[in-house]
């Protein structure tokens, strides 16, 4: 039985808003900065070796940006919850290969950073969840 404060604090609309914006907080400020940083995002595009680059670049601020704001305004959080966990997947394979890393302190930092975004997914999988079992759009 969850006491009672706790049961109002998880009822209220204003923290579930809360951890839909911290949840994606990486996302969009990620999105925000690509669009402040073109050259910066061409770069980081072009240094995993991703192309067409303008392509890559337009689709990652679209997903980070659009799919943050669909979780955090409780609008199709399905897909955007989605969208980001499929998005999170890719980039994590691509930027995160530490079973390819030789330096073992290096592997071990890529390895962390590998699990910490497979947690992102997990996180992106139960706000579709919830929001399916609430019956939002």
């Amino acid at each position: 039985m969850t006491p009672q404060p706790i049961s109002s604090l998880l009822e209220a609309r204003w923290f579930a808003r809360l951890a839909a914006v911290l949840l994606t907080l990486p996302y969009w400020t990620s999105g925000i900065a690509k669009l402040f940083d073109l050259d910066g995002a061409f770069a980081e595009a072009a240094h995993f070796g991703l192309s067409p680059l303008w392509l890559v670049v337009v689709a990652t601020v679209l997903v980070q940006i659009g799919g943050s704001a669909l979780v955090i305004l409780g609008r199709l959080s399905w897909l955007g919850a989605g969208a980001l966990g499929v998005f999170t997947a890719v980039a994590t394979l691509i930027a995160h290969p530490f079973w390819q890393v030789a330096d073992p302190m290096q592997r071990f930092h890529e390895r962390n950073t590998f699990l910490e975004h497979v947690g992102l997914i997990g996180g992106f999988m139960l706000a579709a969840i919830l929001s399916h079992r609430k019956g939002r759009t």
